[in-house]
């Protein structure tokens, strides 16, 4: 199986679910945002709690290996009780660790994730190790070794070392899947092309590519037909933008409406597979991996197997979804194959 490094955060992660919570709507002419919101001053009960570990580098390495690749992870961490916890959680997994990076002077990334009774969430986070990831800290041999690397969003310092990953990646013909962060694409979109022009596919959601590529998808704009969906076409500018260089899939994720996906010829649409939303923690990672990883695992040069990735990515996250922890729903490829076998009516569209 090929080898698959994933490179990205670490955190320790404590879900904080409570019924006083409120989902305020708040409509502008250009957009409608939404607020989760708690009584201002108060004390308020806390109706569930627990704690997983999670984190881009982390979620994507888990389903990769579920997946059944040859994985390795490449993060930061401090050394303190937080650091410790990450580790007891590989303890039963597949993952080789040896490239992990640790340092005593920093701590552990931990988020505190406000889920609300719909299922979303809001999270606040500490970045801590993983925004401080150094060019001489990487081992840049594994890269040199790997068939394949998954950049999971590097925010604050750690993002300076994205163009040496790039160009070691580059160099050696080492295929790229690239899923920016903030720091990213606050730089816009000329200085993040280069990246871009780099990676075989690119896995952004439709917030971000509206950051990026600055192209806001309107209220008020007639839709086109796609098939017997539709599509925005300020979806489709967005992806035609960010599609800078042949052989490359653009994929734009848009929530629970599904995902788009852009090879230069045809557009593909896949809703989202039907599931009961417990925490949507994670369903962007599970997304985006099992999407690269359905692309390596069975890509026969035809362009219906964009279609197929689309499709299994949308059933693993959906599964990941339905369960609290960000990595507790990975599926198989197996597993994945039986639920789309029971439901033969969801498919994806071409346009």
């Amino acid at each position: 199986m090929h080898k698959i490094i994933t490179i990205g955060s670490a955190t320790m992660d404590v879900f904080v679910e409570c019924d006083d919570a409120n989902i305020v709507s708040v409509c502008s002419k250009d957009k409608n945002s939404d607020f989760m919101s708690y009584p201002y001053g108060s004390k308020i009960d806390i109706s569930s709690f627990s704690s997983n570990v999670g984190g881009g580098g982390i979620n994507t390495a888990c389903n990769f290996a579920n997946l059944g690749f040859d994985t390795s992870a490449m993060f930061k961490i401090g050394d303190d009780i937080y650091a410790s916890g990450i580790k007891d959680f590989f303890k039963d997994k597949s993952v080789n660790l040896d490239y992990v990076i640790q340092d005593k002077s920093v701590s552990t990334g931990f988020s505190i994730i406000l889920v609300s009774f719909q299922g979303d969430r809001t999270v606040l986070a500490h970045r801590g190790a993983n925004a401080l990831i150094r060019k001489e800290e990487l081992n840049f041999e594994a890269i040199k070794d790997a068939y394949f690397i998954y950049i999971a969003p590097l925010n604050g310092e750690s993002n300076k070392v994205l163009e040496s990953i790039v160009k070691c990646a580059e160099e050696n013909n080492t295929f790229i899947c690239f899923n920016a962060g903030t720091t990213s694409l606050k730089k816009g979109f000329e200085d993040i092309k280069k990246i871009l022009k780099a990676a075989t596919a690119v896995v952004m959601n439709k917030e971000e590519a509206t950051m990026v590529t600055e192209i806001q998808v309107r209220p008020d704009t007639k839709t086109e037909k796609f098939s017997h969906e539709t599509i925005h076409p300020d979806i489709k500018s967005m992806l035609k933008k960010l599609k800078v260089k042949e052989n490359q899939v653009v994929v734009i994720t848009d929530g629970n409406k599904g995902a788009y996906a852009y090879a230069g010829k045809e557009f593909y649409f896949c809703p989202v597979f039907p599931s009961d939303v417990v925490s949507t923690l994670g369903a962007g990672d599970s997304f985006a991996s099992t999407f690269c990883a359905t692309l390596m695992q069975k890509w026969t040069g035809d362009s219906s197997d964009i279609g197929k990735a689309l499709m299994y990515a949308s059933v693993n996250s959906a599964s990941v979804v339905s369960k609290f922890s960000a990595t507790e729903g990975c599926l198989t490829f197996e597993e994945i194959e039986a639920k789309l076998q029971s439901r033969p009516e969801f498919t994806y569209l071409v346009g």
